[in-house]
């Protein structure tokens, strides 16, 4: 499979290419051109030939949102083959896979709708005339995204930059680059000029620091974990462009005795364990109250054990493979470095000998927050109950990480639910439920969690600049 350049297939400068596993089997699921700077270079030059031609941008918001009507349209026409593409590509149960192409789709529809409410301002001033604040395309985007929800968070950044009329160059995981490279296809496809997008393939370490270091990119949007996010903030500050990060988590989820906590042991494990732990949202971290403490790791622990784990393209399957060896190993040191620590293993955190990169869902009871297990993000199917003594302990230890991204409050009590919102640092709550993302509101996190927001008309901002304009009636 070729890289796309310019809304045009072709193959890489180099003639690499990478070798792409399927999680389940471990076996090659098939290859794909990998880029280097050479091809970098030619997707920029297309982007901002485009943008500076006005191909997209000089159309109008209406026009462009049709298009994207038109991209939702085409997604939703070839679900059943892209979700098949994602799960096998990404290891996600068909279920899964079916739900993130079809919000994807939905993405699409939300940001059709919000391209031509893209508002200005008019501001009395002393002086006598008219003053106005208009809201531009930034220009030519390098959307760098991760190997978690592969075709769903490449939406995330894609929608809203093409919405706001920017040309856009997409940088998919070497490891699940299938469903943005069709992505960018149905694009083309549905009338997006073909200079304006572009999907790169191939290793970060070229093309996204080729990307990141370029005068000619106005804007960088990144999913992934903090370390690489600092590196690209470090990187993009040379040329003042415009960065957005979305970023590690550590989230809570803070359980009062006074809560239905029956009903959250039920649904808590899925919010850790759903897409095998590889989430930066992952309530990894559940606080339970010391007086029904006992009580709920038991009732977390069965629910978990009762998950089904097995092979992506199974109607049945709950839990997944991992991505990668590699990425279970990380799981299983840390499970080491768990016991070490004092932490009990409850259950999993068991290899099976079946093919495929699979490792079973582990609950650790005993957990202090200051373990490392607690402190640092694993993603991996691992998760730490913590015990607390009342309502200022459980927001101390919600608070002590250098993540904010998610969390979950649940309890019965209206007021002790908003007095621990608003002393959470967190860019994203949810009160006796613990789903974290919406397509009409703001995702983001506080601390090294990331900078900016996604979704919701918020993330219209990242993709336009502001303008001043004055008019004078003298």
């Amino acid at each position: 499979m070729d890289l796309l350049i310019g809304g045009t297939r072709a193959p890489s400068s180099s003639g690499a290419i990478l070798s792409i596993l399927e999680p389940a089997t471990g076996l090659e699921l098939t290859t794909v051109a990998s880029g280097d700077a050479a091809d970098v270079e030619l997707a920029i030059r297309a982007a901002r030939d485009s943008f500076d031609a006005g191909v997209w941008a000089g159309q109008s918001a209406t026009a462009r949102g049709r298009v994207l009507l038109r991209v939702a349209a085409l997604i939703r026409e070839d679900l059943e083959d892209i979700a098949t593409l994602e799960a096998r590509n990404a290891g996600k149960p068909i279920g899964d896979a079916r739900w993130e192409v079809n919000a994807a789709a939905g993405v699409f529809e939300y940001y059709a709708g919000a391209a031509n409410k893209i508002f200005g301002e008019t501001i009395p001033v002393q002086d006598a005339g008219i003053d106005m604040v208009l809201r531009e395309p930034v220009g030519v985007c390098a959307l760098i995204v991760p190997w978690n929800f592969p075709l769903l968070i490449t939406t995330w950044k894609t929608a809203p930059a093409l919405a706001c009329g920017n040309s856009v160059i997409i940088k998919p995981a070497s490891l699940t680059p299938l469903t943005a490279l069709r992505l960018g296809e149905i694009l083309v496809e549905a009338g997006v000029p073909a200079g304006c997008v572009s999907v790169l393939p191939g290793p970060g370490r070229v093309i996204g620091d080729a990307l990141v270091s370029d005068r000619r990119v106005d804007k960088i949007g990144f999913t992934g974990e903090t370390t690489t996010g600092a590196s690209i903030l470090r990187a993009s500050s040379e040329n003042i462009t415009r960065v957005s990060l979305e970023l590690g988590g550590k989230s809570a989820c803070v359980v009062f005795a006074d809560a239905d906590w029956e009903k959250a042991a039920a649904e808590t494990p899925m919010s850790v364990f759903a897409n095998t732990g590889q989430d930066c949202c992952a309530r990894s971290r559940i606080v339970v109250e010391d007086s029904i403490y006992d009580d709920f790791v038991a009732a977390f622990t069965r629910a978990t054990e009762s998950l089904q784990v097995g092979t992506p393209l199974d109607e049945t399957t709950e839990i997944g493979p991992m991505i990668s060896t590699a990425q279970r190993q990380v799981s299983l040191d840390y499970l080491d470095i768990a016991a070490a620590e004092g932490a009990e293993r409850v259950t999993g955190g068991i290899v099976p000998d079946d093919p495929g990169f699979y490792l079973s869902p582990a609950v650790l009871a005993g957990v202090d927050n200051a373990m490392r297990v607690a402190q640092e993000e694993i993603f991996g199917p691992v998760a730490s109950i913590i015990p607390f003594r009342d309502e200022a302990d459980a927001i101390r230890i919600a608070n002590d990480t250098p993540y904010g991204l998610s969390g979950s409050i649940w309890t019965r009590d209206l007021g002790r639910a908003i007095r621990t919102a608003k002393a959470i640092r967190t860019g994203v709550l949810s009160v006796n439920t613990n789903k974290s993302v919406r397509t009409e509101a703001p995702f983001g996190g506080y601390k090294h969690s990331g900078l900016g927001r996604e979704l919701g008309m918020h993330a219209m901002h990242h993709y336009t600049e502001v303008k001043n304009l004055f008019l004078s009636s003298e």
